[in-house]
């Protein structure tokens, strides 16, 4: 399973959005640096609209949503690249994520204490992304090296990662993340093997105080994330952590008055586990009977017969059509029988590349 890990500097807000994230206080939230120090993991189901409607014209009552997995990571400060701090141990845990969620203090409170003794998100942003820059260079630069003696024989393969490197080195000397290097496809391709902290993925999660949900462009702190976060081409969750954590003592059906009555239109929490999905590269498509209702989770550009491996191998193995209509046409039919008198229903075969909410029956002969 693909992870996405939660990070940033001690006492912005992580463990308390991780605990909102697993539904469970399982993660230490404390008002002290290095509250979190092994990495706490939850598996969390991705939110669903589509799977309650689903589950009612089909009439089962057995809904089984996709899930993506979080990883709690030990705050980091300055120096971390040196080993300050827990540096090691985080750089080490951040490593073995797929994507980055970093959590960024938006909102001022003079009971929490700040690492760095007072609120300032650049600041913030600023000294997480210099202190991955740093352990990234150390790596971009051995590789360059490593492919500097290869390349004396001739190897083009080498080559072309010192030209990598050379683009990767102009960026991260200047503090910014790998993955704002201006790269075609193929040169993308060969910097994901150097496995940088700062290629991956990010969302950024500005944590404000209850009051500034309703009007978040108002908090010049939000505003500050947004600006890097643009430049980045990255997303922007805005979310209370606190209120998402107390609302998961609520009956599920009070959680959205309570946000409503707030001026919120939807969970901050349910907001960044569909980034998190997306920024994972991963998709849902369906299946729908009487026995359950389920999402199944594929990286974006899977074929049909790899998708229904992800159900059984057998079925891949023996993969012959897949019956699918979409979300959209079967909830509009009523029916699969509608939808099939409809002509909703189609065959596809091993080419199909499967698209988000296709609902699927596979057909296959072992």
């Amino acid at each position: 399973m693909l992870r996405a890990g939660i990070v940033g500097l001690p006492n912005v807000g992580k463990s308390t959005l991780f605990n909102a994230l697993t539904a469970q206080a399982s993660a230490l939230a404390a008002n002290y640096p290095f509250a979190t120090i092994e990495p706490n993991v939850g598996v969390v189901p991705v939110p669903d609209e589509r799977l309650e409607p689903l589950a009612k014209i089909v009439k089962t009552s057995t809904i089984v949503p996709a899930t993506v997995e979080f990883v709690d990571i030990a705050g980091l400060v300055r120096g971390a690249s040196k080993g300050e701090g827990l540096g090691n141990q985080f750089l080490a845990n951040i490593r073995e994520t797929d994507a980055v969620i970093q959590v960024v203090r938006c909102f001022e409170d003079e009971n929490v204490h700040h690492v760095e003794g007072s609120v300032d998100p650049r600041r913030d942003i600023d000294t997480i992304q210099v202190e991955l820059a740093l352990a990234d260079l150390s790596t971009v630069e051995r590789r360059r090296e490593k492919a500097q003696k290869t390349a004396k024989g001739g190897d083009k393969t080498a080559k072309t990662e010192i030209e990598v490197a050379d683009k990767l080195l102009a960026v991260l000397s200047d503090g910014k993340p790998a993955r704002t290097a201006e790269l075609d496809e193929a040169e993308r391709a060969v910097a994901r093997g150097f496995f940088l902290l700062t290629f991956k993925p990010t969302v950024y999660a500005a944590n404000v105080d209850e009051a500034t949900l309703a009007d978040p462009d108002s908090n010049p702190h939000v505003a500050a994330v947004r600006e890097i976060a643009a430049g980045e081409g990255a997303e922007l969750v805005v979310i209370c952590a606190q209120l998402e954590a107390e609302l998961v003592a609520l009956p599920p059906e009070d959680r959205q008055s309570y946000l409503a009555e707030l001026g919120v239109g939807s969970s901050g929490v349910d907001r960044l586990i569909k980034s998190a999905y997306r920024l994972l590269g991963l998709m849902s498509f369906l299946t729908a009977g009487e026995k359950e209702v389920r999402a199944w989770t594929v990286p974006r550009g899977t074929r049909a017969p790899q998708a229904a491996g992800t159900i059984h191998t057998d079925i891949e193995r023996g993969f012959i059509r897949a019956e699918i209509v979409s979300y959209e046409d079967l909830t509009r039919a009523g029916s699969y029988a509608a939808a099939r008198e409809q002509g909703l229903l189609r065959l596809e075969g091993k080419e199909y590349v499967m698209q988000e909410g296709d609902i699927v029956n596979f057909r296959f002969n072992v």
